[in-house]
């Protein structure tokens, strides 16, 4: 949760100037990927998300830039090129996709879903004694005696 706040912060001021670095070693840290990025402009900020489970890297990093120009020529000249022996793929980042459609679930209440499920309880509801009430319509007038219904 706290990656995706700082990517928000991050992403939503300016989306070219952070840059999305994929296919880092394991033995990449913070520093290391600063270090080589940071010929290509200034550097506002470094970030390399952590397995909780193995406190490692999970293969990649984002790198915001102060210009957006910088940030163009980070991404053009580090794309497809090594880093520890590992092949990097470079782009700029991208807002993350959170499940739950167009919008994602983050853009709707938590009780969204309780709200659909209740107004189909209640239609469903409604239409199963509609339909009771049409079948004791229906067998009051199919009957001559009202003592019929009840021994049936």
């Amino acid at each position: 949760i706290l990656l995706i706040l700082w990517f928000n912060m991050n992403i939503s001021s300016n989306p070219k100037t952070t840059l999305y670095i994929g296919g880092l070693d394991e033995s990449v840290n913070e520093a290391t990927l600063h270090a080589a990025c940071i010929p290509f402009g200034d550097i506002k900020d470094v970030n390399i998300p952590l397995d909780q489970t193995t406190q490692k890297n999970r293969g990649f990093g984002f790198v915001t830039y102060m210009e957006k120009a910088d940030a163009a020529a980070a991404m053009d000249n580090m794309h497809n090129s090594e880093l520890y022996g590992r092949v990097l793929r470079v782009n700029f980042a991208q807002p993350p996709k959170i499940k739950g459609g167009e919008r994602g679930w983050s853009h709707q209440p938590v009780w969204a879903d309780a709200d659909a499920y209740m107004e189909t309880q209640v239609e469903n509801e409604e239409d199963r004694v509609l339909e009771e009430n049409q079948a004791v319509q229906a067998a009051l007038k199919g009957a001559n005696d009202p003592k019929d219904l009840l021994y049936d």
